[in-house]
């Protein structure tokens, strides 16, 4: 082969290769989704919880791991087949119900995945709940699985809330992650602002562990 094509072969090798490797990064770039950024909730918007007109998403309490769901012969009127609420859970359930009681954030509609540590969560912090078999656990499940599912939760969010009471629904981090990339831990209330349509926006979060400085304000007023 002839320097000169020798040269050129080189040369344009080179050239493909700079190209090839633009060609994924500027693909990659365009395709990537900006992460979930969790907002932690502040006591401007616990009073505003106060007035009502919101839905708070909480999801289920601690649970047993050593003791999965049995899939997939899950038998919803069987908790003996299901992962439930442990100690913790059941403590910390108890105790989100004492916490939005004390911040006087009013309690209308309650919604519940069948799920036994759902509906247990459901029953310690709120004393009732409406079963929705429409927010079941979407763990596992296909996508075509997760369609109904998922647009039954859109629609319990984005649906108008009347003024003076909020709507919660207990049930799953997966389903969270499946609507909108977020993975809230146990117990943590995710609160939503419902503008009709099937459009809602994210307010912020109260996880466990934050209750007591939220209640700071609450507190003082008191004394």
């Amino acid at each position: 082969m002839s320097p000169l094509r020798t040269a050129t072969l080189s040369l344009f090798t080179t050239l493909l290769v700079s190209v090839l490797s633009f060609i994924p990064t500027a693909h990659a770039n365009d395709s990537a989704k900006p992460e979930f950024q969790e907002k932690i909730a502040n006591p401007q918007l616990l009073t505003q919880l106060k007035q009502g007109g919101f839905v708070l998403y909480m999801r289920h309490g601690n649970t047993d791991n050593s003791r999965p769901d049995r899939v997939p012969s899950v038998d919803l009127n069987d908790c003996n087949t299901q992962r439930v609420l442990n100690e913790l859970g059941q403590t910390v359930t108890k105790q989100v119900g004492v916490y939005v009681r004390q911040a006087g954030i009013p309690v209308g509609e309650v919604f519940s995945s069948p799920m036994c540590r759902a509906k247990n969560s459901a029953l310690n912090a709120f004393g009732h709940f409406t079963l929705e078999p429409a927010i079941m656990y979407t763990g596992g499940m296909t996508s075509a699985q997760k369609k109904p599912v998922l647009a039954k939760t859109r629609e319990l969010i984005s649906k108008p809330v009347a003024p003076g009471t909020n709507r919660f629904l207990v049930a799953h981090a997966p389903n969270m992650m499946d609507l909108m990339g977020y993975f809230p831990k146990e117990a943590t209330l995710v609160i939503f602002k419902p503008k009709g349509h099937s459009q809602f926006d994210y307010l912020g979060s109260i996880r466990p562990q934050d209750w007591s400085e939220l209640l700071k304000p609450t507190a003082a007023t008191r004394e």
